[in-house]
């Protein structure tokens, strides 16, 4: 064993970065991680390439860089060409990449699409700060031994991830529970109340509310200055006018969880199957509030990461951060 430790060489540790990532890196510009399960995993084909697209777009318009993470041929990717966007939106047999599995895709040379745990671990590998998404994974219903590895990699990972709360088909009051007891803040931004996804009302009260990006942006910052090694999340509820009434998404929710259940649906297969059931249910209603969420959240995202580029370049005097 000694002797294997001795000679054992990482030869997966390097992410390969789009030239635009570099160039954001070089001139200290802000930066947005963006997941990638949602290109390969929660839209279909057509739709999927043209929300890459448009959440890029919207980083950009917002002043920041898009960094999709992915891994393409065995590859960590952070930032991907039109190209690269175009093959991982078209292939056949994408993996839904967490944690557990990079080392299977790189050994393997598989090709995959990120989820929020996997995304947020090479986005802090690599230095990023912050990331958007549409809802983080968590605690799921029927099922409370069902938890997300998101949640776990965001307790020890220190990075704000901007997203419309917990996927509206989870245990959302189970799924805070879990939150606070790792001590991941949950900043509702404009709102003292959980988003529940497709909706902007869950009953779940929030006690931490910031107002502006840069508002926001100071509490991550004052979070990680005191060395805490959580992530952040900034639950930011849909465009109103996108939003579906929590009573709809119930009824919606609760027939695709009795259809799972009745297919043996299980594992990491369940949440592409409620989503893409409950779509189908709400007749498309679902999977247009979930694109409006995602894009918006890019927004919000792109907005605070230029306010945390600020303090870090300006005030990392006053604070330490790890």
């Amino acid at each position: 064993m000694e002797k294997f430790q001795e000679n054992f060489q990482p030869i997966y540790t390097n992410v390969l970065e789009s030239e635009a990532v570099g160039q954001a890196r070089s001139l200290g510009l802000p930066i947005v991680a963006l997941e990638s399960t949602v290109i390969t995993h929660g839209l279909p084909q057509g739709e999927n390439i043209k929300l890459a697209r448009a959440m890029e777009a919207t980083v950009m318009e917002n002043g920041a860089t898009p960094a999709t993470v992915a891994v393409i041929d065995g590859q960590i990717r952070l930032g991907l060409s039109s190209e690269e966007l175009d093959a991982l939106a078209s292939h056949s047999h994408p993996r839904k990449i967490s944690t557990r599995d990079f080392g299977i895709t790189l050994a393997q040379g598989l090709t995959g699409g990120t989820t929020v745990a996997a995304t947020a671990y090479v986005a802090h590998k690599q230095g990023l700060r912050v990331f958007a998404t549409g809802g983080i994974g968590g605690v799921h219903r029927q099922a409370p031994f069902d938890v997300s590895a998101d949640l776990s990699q965001l307790a020890k990972t220190p990075i704000l991830v901007v997203c419309a709360g917990m996927k509206a088909i989870l245990d959302l009051p189970a799924t805070m529970e879990y939150l606070e007891t790792a001590g991941v803040p949950v900043i509702g931004f404009q709102s003292d109340e959980l988003p529940a996804f497709y909706s902007r009302q869950s009953g779940i009260p929030l006690n931490q509310r910031a107002d502006t990006v840069h508002e926001a942006a100071r509490i991550a910052y004052a979070h990680w200055s005191l060395g805490f090694r959580q992530g952040v999340i900034l639950a930011v509820p849909v465009p109103e006018a996108d939003a579906i009434p929590r009573y709809e998404m119930e009824a919606w929710i609760e027939a695709a969880l009795a259809e799972a259940k009745q297919e043996g649906i299980y594992g990491n297969a369940v949440t592409p199957y409620l989503l893409d059931k409950v779509s189908q249910l709400s007749q498309g209603r679902s999977m247009q509030s979930n694109i409006a969420l995602l894009l918006n959240n890019a927004r919000v995202a792109s907005q605070v990461a230029g306010e945390l580029n600020a303090l870090l370049r300006h005030e990392s005097s006053r604070f330490y951060i790890s």
